[in-house]
């Protein structure tokens, strides 16, 4: 790499996200490039403004540049590896080794000293381990998702596919590698209780080296607004009945056919329901195209077509106008570690519902903040959507409420100060620790 590193007095933390493109600008929806992206674009930009320099590591593929600037204290640094080709997160893992000498390579010519690593996803961790260790720099993995949770929920969904799924997403080997890194590193973060629980009696983690950081979002983006404002810009989206809101990535994980299944149940009641799928990329490869085309076939073979609009892509500047023009949005995942765009909606004070197959559920209270149901029940989902759009005091509950579970617990600013508090308690009780063992004994005592 030619890129030149600017001095700076300020002390430095190293971000590792490897897998997707990771950029100051992000194709959201993009092959493996969503929430995990934004997560870590928003931590270090609010760990910026703490006082830090901050990479953000990633790798290098197809045409582009070496180097992005985030701002004047975020910077995004590509290395190199596996060839040139896009490569999905399950098995990029081989060529890990190559990308943490390369980039062991670039940060030792550059002089350049982190105050720690934090690593995100398996794949960034087990590279991450191997630069850290090589470094020793405190290694603070995020996982964000959970192999073992992940397997068991798929194969619970497909008993008879478990082969399939094992070639697909590649278990035996990240489970393998999730146990040896979470052993090893010097902490592990989890995003909920459940992720905790598990990460310390299955995966056989030091209970003390793991402890809970929910993720964040953006304040200043999303909140709610007045009532004319929204009618504004329902009026400029052309969302008109009673809208339902689902936004992500074409990702069969994300439960978009199991939401049209509870939509059948929602349309033979309220009459003027309309699903609104917002899901996809600027350009979809040929898994994702595959996704969308068996979805549309399935509105037709339950007859609804005409009650469930395929939105595509929604540019990032646009997402928190399409969750306040929403009446209730629907996170309807399989599996979801978190979710994030389900605490974006909300922020912005739209009614939410949410999947118990994930982690959000556990910190919310039901009937205030938002509701749950069960995903793979089309019936549970259903009626619950049935409920907001129904109740209007139940409605306006969630919505005054649920803005302020977000504001409460998950801007960005707290996630950050939570962060680097746990890494300074750590320093601090190392250096005690140290100055005990370096104290001369004293046999007058």
């Amino acid at each position: 790499m030619s890129v030149v590193i600017p001095e700076s007095a300020l002390p430095r933390i190293g971000m590792v996200s490897t897998h997707g493109y990771v950029a100051a600008e992000p194709p959201l929806g993009a092959a493996d490039t969503g929430g995990q992206v934004v997560y870590v674009l928003e931590l270090a930009k609010k760990l910026a403004q703490l006082g830090f320099e901050v990479d953000i590591w990633t790798r290098r593929f197809e045409d582009q540049p070496e180097m992005d600037m985030v701002n004047d204290r975020v910077r995004v640094l590509r290395v190199p590896c596996g060839g040139r080709n896009f490569l999905g997160k399950e098995y990029l893992v081989s060529h890990l080794p190559e990308w943490a000498e390369n980039a062991l390579r670039f940060i030792k010519k550059h002089g350049l000293k982190y105050q720690f690593f934090n690593s995100h996803y398996w794949d960034a961790g087990y590279a991450t381990q191997r630069l850290a260790e090589a470094l020793d720099v405190p290694h603070v993995h995020t996982p964000h998702s959970l192999g073992l949770w992940k397997k068991q929920l798929m194969e619970r969904d497909a008993p008879g596919d478990a082969a399939s799924l094992e070639k697909k997403y590649n278990f035996t080997q990240r489970i393998n590698e999730e146990t040896l890194l979470y052993r090893s590193c010097d902490e592990v973060i989890a995003t909920t209780p459940d992720q905790l629980d598990m990460i310390v009696k299955d995966y056989g983690a030091p209970a003390e080296q793991v402890n809970m950081i929910p993720p964040g979002y953006d304040d200043n983006r999303f909140y709610p607004v007045s009532a004319a404002t929204r009618n504004a810009i329902r009026s400029r989206l052309g969302f008109e009945g009673k809208v339902v809101l689902a936004i992500g990535r074409l990702a069969r994980n994300k439960g978009y056919d199991l939401l049209i299944d509870a939509f059948s149940v929602v349309a033979t009641r309220i009459p003027d329901a309309v699903l609104h799928l917002a899901v996809g990329g600027n350009e979809m490869n040929p898994n994702e195209q595959t996704i969308l085309r068996e979805l549309k076939e399935q509105t037709v073979r339950l007859g609804l077509e005409a009650r469930v609009k395929f939105s595509g892509f929604v540019a990032e500047a646009e997402m928190a106008d399409h969750y306040r023009a929403a009446d209730v949005f629907v996170l309807s995942s399989r599996y979801e570690p978190f979710g994030m765009t389900a605490i974006e909606a909300m922020a912005c004070g739209t009614p939410t519902v949410v999947t118990i197959h994930g982690g959000l559920f556990r910190a919310v209270t039901f009937g205030r903040h938002a509701l749950y149901a069960d995903t793979f029940d089309k019936e549970d989902l259903g009626i619950s959507i049935v409920k907001v759009l129904r109740h209007p005091r139940l409605s306006n509950r969630l919505s005054r409420m649920g803005a302020h579970k977000a504001r409460s617990l998950f801007t960005w600013t707290g996630i950050a100060q939570q962060l680097t508090s746990l890494i300074e308690e750590r320093a601090t009780a190392l250096a005690f620790t140290d100055n005990e063992w370096d104290e001369p004994w004293n046999d007058g005592d």
